[in-house]
């Protein structure tokens, strides 16, 4: 095995952000389009050569990155259904940011000899992260058709809203249901992760807080109808919350207090 070349790292993080720039910029629906998929294979080869080495590094910037590209990779599939959905500008500039932030903080060292449940563990966190991602983009994408159509004018998603909003949930419920996969694997198999069977640490109380918030927003929606924008506040607090939970709590302990160390 290898220690990745810098250079190479750099190369390929600059390549994808240029890449990600153009749809980013609304320049042309074809080039978009074309630069988006040429974006996605490169951000793939950023990652792939980023863990491949003798000590793969994670951290709170790879963890975004990840979840950017599984959220661009959810759009590919979802293009193929809903070909008018417009967010390409958005993702564009989720992409570049996410590629370049894993880039500046590659993360600690990942020691993924220590447990072999250790990479189904963080596997089930980061797609829960790329569902609930998919999720608020497209309740972002309900709320602006939802103010358009108060102020009369054309939705301009590209699909309906109805479908929006069922998108949006069907994305919640596959999220919390990894979610809880995660925490459930954590629980059960923490003593060979981290030494102990449960740690009561920043990243547990607020993935438990996460978990809590999107069983309300499903069972409020379930059993009362929850919809619009008081669903779509709930679904963003949650979103917060499990931001906080693994990507917030690695920010603090590898940028922050790394400084003032």
């Amino acid at each position: 095995m290898h220690t990745p070349s810098p250079g190479l790292t750099w190369f390929l993080a600059l390549a994808a952000a240029c890449a990600y720039a153009i749809p980013a910029a609304r320049i042309g629906e074809t080039a978009a389009r074309t630069a988006l998929g040429i974006a996605w294979a490169l951000h793939a080869a950023f990652l792939a050569w980023g863990q491949w080495g003798a000590t793969p590094h994670f951290g709170f910037a790879t963890a975004l990155s990840i979840t950017a590209w599984l959220m661009l990779t959810v759009y590919g599939v979802e293009q193929q259904l809903y070909p008018k959905l417009r967010t390409r500008a958005l993702l564009g500039l989720l992409g570049a940011a996410s590629v370049v932030l894993a880039a500046l903080f590659p993360g600690k060292p990942l020691q993924v000899n220590s447990s072999a449940w250790l990479p189904l563990h963080l596997a089930l966190g980061i797609a829960s992260y790329g569902l609930f991602t998919a999720a608020v983009v497209h309740a972002t994408l309900m709320n602006h058709a939802e103010k358009r159509i108060r102020l009369a004018a054309d939705q301009d998603s590209g699909i309906p809203l109805l479908t929006l909003e069922r998108l949006t949930f069907r994305f919640v419920a596959a999220g919390f249901w990894l979610l809880t996969a995660t925490l459930l694997a954590g629980w059960l198999f923490g003593e060979a992760l981290y030494g102990s069977a449960w740690r009561w640490d920043h990243k547990t109380i607020f993935s438990l807080l996460a978990w809590l918030t999107f069983a309300t927003l499903l069972i409020g929606r379930a059993r009362f109808g929850w919809r619009g924008r008081h669903a779509v506040h709930v679904l963003y607090a949650g979103a917060l919350l499990l931001l906080l939970s693994y990507a917030g709590s690695r920010f603090v302990m590898e940028v922050l207090l790394e400084r003032l160390a």
